[in-house]
């Protein structure tokens, strides 16, 4: 299963973070459409932050994929902090679509 932790600044709500690991397992290797998706809306996130923003986002990788790790920082400009976190809220719901239809495979949580 994919566990997906979604990290939130108390009081503003601002995405501070987000986790993807594990696997889906909805299909064997190269033919997992869970896996495909979530990658999918995560990467394409974070590709749309880093071509539109000027924020400079911690990635981290896993080597055998399985694992993702976004930290925004904490001293984008604030118009900038708008942007990134209109599209990650996006990518949130998007990864919400995929939880609603294929929730044994994906498990969304936030802190």
């Amino acid at each position: 299963m994919i566990q997906v932790t979604i990290k939130k600044h108390g009081p503003s709500g601002k995405i501070t973070s987000f986790t993807m690991e594990g696997h889906a397992e909805f299909a064997e290797y190269g033919k997992d459409l869970v896996c495909a998706a979530a990658t999918a809306v995560s990467f394409g996130a974070l590709n749309a932050i880093l071509s539109l923003t000027e924020a400079k986002l911690q990635i981290e990788q896993g080597r055998n994929g399985g694992f993702l790790r976004c930290i925004v920082p904490e001293n984008i400009p604030d118009g900038e902090q708008e942007k990134v976190q209109l599209l990650l809220e996006g990518m949130v719901v998007s990864l919400q679509t995929i939880e609603r239809d294929y929730s044994k495979h994906i498990n969304i949580n936030f802190h």
